[in-house]
């Protein structure tokens, strides 16, 4: 089998959090045109079906929505369930939902603190476990987790200590579930975009403002666009990468280095 076809998805399945928009959608359209059939998962559950159907439509692809808070365990054990309903199998886990709160430290409340930590990293644990379990009992698959450039760095001007620490173990996370699973062919990774524009930052009051700063410092002089992160979502969640695990992958335009 040649590299390319290593690359296709055809038969796989696949669920994506936080998918009805941004970052996740771009990732599920990508599994789609690859060839997985994907649930998009997301509490925007009309939004996220409007998505399911622009993916369905464009790929042929069955791409079904499901809403779910993973921060709880009992929509994401449903959640589970209604994929393994539709799908039969899982053998590939995005889990991808996340927020970000810019608050000085010295006023964050401990409510907006346990809130972005409880989204971005206990949802992310609970939703890989749910995966991983699944996974486990099938013989195999892959678990991609969002992570970001901030759990390297610490971004400026926006004072977001809650994210970049929720990033940072999203990454320890991820290391330390492929070393457990290894054995058992669950392939654990994490990706770490830097900034992206999505419809959300290039309209948000609140960041809409600081791109122009961003993009000063940033060596390509831009921010990144979703598609540039499919790549090598498509390729973590293929066979070609049946060697690779514990990796954090950076796409940040070399925003890092600096």
């Amino acid at each position: 089998m040649g590299i390319i076809e290593k690359l296709r998805l055809d038969g796989k399945k696949a669920f994506v959090t936080g998918g009805a928009g941004g970052i996740g959608f771009s990732i599920a359209a990508a599994l789609a045109e690859a060839g997985a059939d994907v649930a998009l998962v997301d509490t925007d559950i009309e939004t996220s079906s409007i998505s399911a159907g622009k993916i369905s439509a464009e790929t042929g692809r069955k791409i079904i929505s499901i809403r779910a808070d993973v921060t709880k365990k009992g929509d994401v054990d449903a959640m589970i369930e209604k994929i393994l309903g539709e799908f039969g199998r899982i053998d590939t886990a995005f889990c991808n939902a996340g927020i970000c709160k810019n608050i000085p430290a010295e006023t964050m409340s401990l409510e907006e603190w346990n809130q972005v930590i409880t989204i971005n990293l206990t949802g992310v644990f609970l939703t890989a476990q749910a995966a991983g379990r699944v996974m486990i009992k099938q013989g195999g698959g892959s678990i991609i987790n969002t992570a970001s450039m901030s759990a390297h760095i610490v971004n400026v001007p926006q004072p977001q200590c809650s994210y970049n620490a929720s990033k940072a173990g999203v990454i320890q996370l991820t290391k330390s579930l492929a070393v457990e699973w290894a054995l058992k062919n669950v392939r654990v990774n994490s990706i770490s975009p830097g900034y992206i524009g999505t419809d959300l930052t290039l309209n948000s009051p609140d960041l809409k403002p600081l791109i122009a700063q961003w993009n000063v410092m940033a060596p390509l002089r831009r921010l990144g666009r979703p598609e540039e992160l499919q790549a090598i979502a498509v390729y973590l969640a293929g066979d070609s990468s049946a060697f690779t695990t514990g990796s954090d992958f950076v796409i940040d335009g070399a925003f890092t280095c600096i």
